[in-house]
């Protein structure tokens, strides 16, 4: 018996032995594969801090703002990607009926029954508990002011059909702007961005607008209560700037910026021919900035809406802005322009070199220019071979368009002297050696009824048959007053709306804006085809009373202009004596 304990002591010590080896050897393997893994990850670690060149793969944005701007932020390692949150809205009041009478009629769906508001919580003491209100939503603590990028779309349940951008009180760097260039040309319904007090800088300014010319369906711009201390705005009003409402308000624009956007809206080379409206309140543009917005609608015919109040404009640049509107004269280089125009429209192969012209590529002279060598090449050849050619070949031809080309320049020279006869002659369409806002056009009309040179005031007529015509009327082909040595062409009519509130204007000005409507008003009588001129302006807060003069003269004439003016209901007694 005893042998047998021993034997089965023995056999247990042994199977005990045998499992904790088991045990033991598993323990060894795990931590050997552990050590495997670690040693592999440790590996691809290093080899990809040996190849710091290697980048990744570029990211295509797909037109789902959201996702784009959240990838494109984590790949540039930033510490806070702002959230893109629906813009916030007013809480809609459901529509109460006048009566609480039913609907009567056939073929009305049955409405769903009205459920009643449900008891008031009560305490313990039986009093109604107030419920909590429903107009706005309770946050965390400085949650408010956290960066966020609010949109307007137009389907929440589609990510890709964002319409409106509104970022607000937080600063926009230029590897923010960066990301916004890339995600924005893919989205095919963005038509407006509103960036508001952002610290935007000129570079970011530069990338804005080489942005906006690749958004499809862009259109509105707000850059409300940015000061750039570069004031390069005018880059988002270029040629290929498809913006048509731009508002800069509070942006600390000076006469610098004033300049260079008066030369954006247009000059003698180029205009912009997108931009609709203009919003340049609450800046510090004096009389010299207007000056040069002034002159930038010379030959503007798109913008209609423009907005200068709450700025420092003086009479002097109220003036300006007036003869903008009633007529000016061209100076040399718009005379210049004007003949070029008017040249390429009756010959336009003048300019255009022959086919098969060794020289159509040459730089250093144009091909319509003939050097003296080989002026005295053809004389010489002309005289040799007079007998063998036909006297009506191609030098013959050349000089009978010339001839015609010197009889029409002698003919529109003696229209302008008649021209400008017929006004000195004719005292009562003048006031003061000018015309007193008769139609410019009814003049050359007038020339007709004479006997004599029926084939001089051709080109007249046909001038205003094209005016007519066309939509948009370019102010260098408009007809012109050849008055006192100087054209004299109308003015701006393509504007309606002009705000000049809380500036410094006084009586002088206000004096000039009223003989530019008045002259709006006589010109629209016989011609509408430049525009209908100035239909609302503001002028509160000036330096001159509403009660002035001027002031009542002025409101009375733009007040029928209004398009949302109506007239009091007359009374019987009045509609009786009418």
């Amino acid at each position: 018996m005893e042998e047998s304990q021993v034997s089965q002591s023995a056999w247990k010590r042994s199977m005990i032995t045998r499992r904790s080896t088991f045990v033991a050897n598993k323990i060894k393997m795990g931590k050997k594969l552990e050590k495997g893994l670690k040693e592999k990850n440790a590996s691809a670690v290093s080899q990809d801090e040996e190849n710091p060149n290697k980048t990744p793969e570029p990211y295509s944005c797909t037109g789902n703002f959201q996702a784009d701007f959240t990838e494109l932020c984590r790949r540039n390692s930033m510490t806070y990607i702002p959230p893109i949150i629906p813009r916030a809205r007013p809480p809609t009041v459901m529509g109460h009926t006048e009566s609480g009478k039913p609907d009567k009629g056939k073929g009305k769906a049955p409405q769903a029954p009205v459920e009643p508001d449900p008891d008031p919580e009560q305490d313990l003491d039986g009093e109604g508990i107030e419920a909590p209100p429903k107009t706005f939503t309770i946050k965390e603590k400085f949650e408010y002011f956290k960066p966020s990028v609010q949109v307007e779309m137009e389907n929440f349940d589609k990510p890709d059909t964002v319409t409106e951008i509104y970022i607000r009180g937080w600063k926009i760097v230029e590897p923010i702007m960066e990301i916004f260039k890339q995600c924005w040309p893919k989205m095919a319904k963005l038509h407006t961005i509103n960036l508001w007090n952002c610290g935007l800088s000129g570079e970011v300014i530069t990338i804005l607008a080489s942005t906006i010319t690749e958004i499809p369906e862009m259109r509105n711009l707000v850059l409300d209560g940015n000061t750039v201390v570069e004031e390069n705005w005018h880059e988002l009003m270029g040629e290929e700037s498809p913006i048509q409402n731009l508002s800069l308000r509070h942006c600390g624009i000076t006469d610098k910026g004033a300049e260079q956007i008066g030369q954006a809206l247009g000059s003698t080379k180029r205009c912009n021919t997108k931009l609709i409206s203009l919003n340049l309140s609450g800046n510090r543009i004096t009389d010299v900035g207007a000056e040069h917005i002034a002159l930038g609608l010379r030959m503007n015919r798109n913008l209609m809406s423009l907005s200068l109040a709450s700025n420092f404009i003086g009479d002097k640049g109220a003036s300006k802005i007036a003869e903008i509107l009633s007529r000016f004269p061209l100076t040399h280089e718009e005379v210049v322009e004007r003949r070029k125009h008017f040249s390429e429209k009756d010959f336009p192969e003048r300019n255009k070199s022959p086919p098969g012209s060794r020289r159509d590529g040459s730089k250093d002279r144009p091909a319509s220019v003939r050097s003296q060598s080989h002026m005295d090449k053809d004389k010489k050849g002309s005289k040799a071979s007079a007998k063998k050619k036909d006297p009506k070949g191609k030098d013959a031809k050349e000089e009978e368009k010339h001839d015609k080309t010197k009889k029409k320049e002698k003919e529109d020279k003696t229209l302008t002297k008649k021209e400008s006869r017929g006004t000195k002659g004719d005292k009562s369409g003048t006031v003061g050696g000018r015309s007193s806002g008769a139609s410019i056009a009814a003049d050359t009309k007038g020339t007709k009824g004479k006997g004599k040179g029926k084939d001089k005031t051709k080109q007249a007529a046909q001038e205003v048959e094209d005016l007519s015509g066309g939509e948009v009327v370019n102010p260098l082909t408009d007809v012109a007053d050849f008055i006192d040595g100087q054209l004299w062409v109308s003015g701006n009519r393509v504007l309606i709306n002009l705000n000049l509130s809380r500036n410094k204007i006084a009586e002088s000005g206000m004096n000039n804006l009223l003989k530019a409507m008045q002259y709006q008003t006589t010109i629209l009588m016989d011609n509408k085809s430049g525009g209908t001129g100035l239909m609302r302006i503001a002028l509160l807060k000036n330096k001159i009373s509403q009660e002035h003069e001027v002031m009542r003269k002025l409101n009375d004439i733009m007040l029928h202009k209004d398009p949302y003016y109506k007239q009091p209901p007359q009374t019987p007694d009045v509609q009786s004596t009418t």
